[in-house]
């Protein structure tokens, strides 16, 4: 992949995260979720292990945030960002500012390029 092409790419990845920061803190799970891969495929990992599917996701975020008070502000730090064609790695941190007490982590996410959109199709967070 020639070097301007995966900049593009790295570039487009971080608009979704910059669009999931901002649909976040407008308290909006529903548009948040549109960065991730619209499958029962779609795996997301946390303390209580693996969970399957894009409705199980937004359904566990909609149960732990149910509210604008609770979601907080959300910032995301980009610690590595690979691209290698129609995938791509990423290592980050989370961190969510709010009244109740802040929260923050790590994440690892595997994202794959379908139909010309970056989608999360995998999601490890601490």
């Amino acid at each position: 992949m020639a070097c301007t092409q995966q900049s593009q790419e790295k570039e487009a990845i971080l608009e979704v995260m910059s669009q999931q920061e901002q649909d976040w803190n407008n308290g909006d799970i529903d548009a948040f979720m549109q960065g991730y891969w619209s499958s029962d495929s779609l795996m997301f990992v946390g303390k209580n292990g693996i969970k399957y599917g894009w409705q199980t996701t937004l359904e566990n975020y909609k149960k732990s945030y149910p509210d604008k008070s609770t979601m907080g502000k959300l910032s995301f730090t980009i610690e590595k960002l690979e691209v290698e064609n129609q995938s791509a790695f990423m290592l980050g941190k989370w961190n969510i500012i709010r009244e109740s007490g802040n929260i923050g982590g790590y994440f690892t996410l595997y994202w794959k390029k379908m139909d010309g959109k970056w989608l999360i199709v995998l999601d490890h967070t601490s």
